[in-house]
């Protein structure tokens, strides 16, 4: 699959055409951001890391029954995906309170959601990723009332799946998000499943292996993902 010109470049990866149509390379660079752009760092081997871990995990679920845009592997930093007409929506579960959540509602971090939460956002940087709700959805016109249905459906799928894998792993998946879109009128999950995107904490310490090392300045951030995917088998010479 030969690269062809850049279609659009995000705060931490670049996407690119091909020569086929269906089909794009996503590049995952080593640049890491936070609070919508405003802290930027370089972190070595960052891109190559989160490229690999997702790689494993889209192959996990599609394994699970969720299609997945992921193709496969192209290099360290690249992969081949299908191209997909994105839905500008944000899908997060919750199973243990943090972030966002705890300044909004005034809830400790830590506590356990039984059942878990679920929310949508507006993928949007400019307006901070507003959180909205399905009448704004079809408001709007963003997706239909299939999609909503659909989204909400795969995205506790991946909550059945992933949290197991990451307790018998020795983590606690604290919340994720996910994005979603059409490729041949079939909804697929899109984007990149790796700590930059969700929340994981080791279960008897909970000490943070995710994003928010870089958030809270607490260092080892590009360490913590790699021993995240040491514990699920993940390699990454």
């Amino acid at each position: 699959m030969e690269k062809k010109a850049e279609l659009c470049r995000g705060k931490a990866k670049s996407v690119y055409f091909t020569d086929d149509d269906d089909y794009l390379i996503i590049e995952f660079r080593n640049d890491t951001s936070a609070f919508d752009g405003e802290k930027i760092e370089q972190l070595d081997r960052k891109g190559m890391v989160n490229n690999k871990f997702t790689a494993f995990i889209m192959d996990k679920l599609e394994d699970a029954g969720v299609k997945t845009h992921h193709v496969k592997l192209l290099s360290d930093e690249e992969a081949l995906v299908r191209k997909l007409d994105m839905l500008p929506i944000e899908c997060v579960v919750r199973n243990i309170a943090a972030g966002s959540l705890c300044k909004r509602l005034g809830v400790e971090e830590g506590v356990d959601l039984n059942p878990p939460t679920f929310e949508f956002f507006l993928k949007n940087d400019a307006l901070h990723d507003p959180m909205i709700n399905e009448y704004h959805i079809r408001s709007f016109g963003w997706a239909t009332d299939e999609d909503i249905k659909e989204m909400k459906k795969l995205t506790f799928q991946v909550n059945d799946v992933l949290k197991k894998m990451f307790a018998d792993a020795g983590m606690l998946l604290v919340d994720y998000k996910l994005e979603f879109g059409r490729f041949k009128g079939e909804l697929l999950l899109g984007d990149e499943f790796s700590p930059d995107g969700c929340r994981l904490w080791d279960v008897e310490t909970r000490e943070k292996l995710d994003k928010d090392r870089f958030r809270q300045g607490l260092g080892g951030v590009v360490e913590a993902y790699e021993e995240v995917g040491k514990r699920l088998g993940i390699s990454f010479d």
